[in-house]
């Protein structure tokens, strides 16, 4: 099964497990630990991402760990890259009304 990188993170617990794992490898008894969740949600859902490339689980002796890969995650970043853009100016131009208010003399502190 392949899902495109928007279905595969518009499920909460989804984006919670890469939340998890961003931060770096965990067990499926960690993330459970963790999210609060059910043993069968958690792997339920480590298998979705794991079948989209987006964890990768290594064998431990008896234990899976897994691991965020990142790249696939990449296809966000280019999507939202022209927005960065738009945000950074909405930014500047905020920055610059602020600095030409902060330059003003307000007339009711005189």
């Amino acid at each position: 099964m392949s899902s495109d990188i928007f279905t595969l993170i518009a499920e909460p617990n989804r984006r919670a497990i890469l939340d998890v794992l961003r931060t770096g490898p965990a067990t499926v008894g960690q993330l459970v630990e963790r999210l609060s969740l059910p043993q069968p949600t958690v792997s339920k859902h480590l298998r979705v991402l794991r079948e989209n490339h987006v964890v990768q689980a290594t064998v431990d002796a008896q234990t899976r760990i897994y691991r965020l890969d990142a790249l696939p995650l990449s296809e966000l970043d280019t999507w939202l890259q022209p927005y960065r853009r738009l945000w950074d100016r909405s930014f500047i131009r905020l920055a610059d009304h602020l600095d030409q208010h902060d330059h003003t003399p307000d007339e009711e502190n005189r």
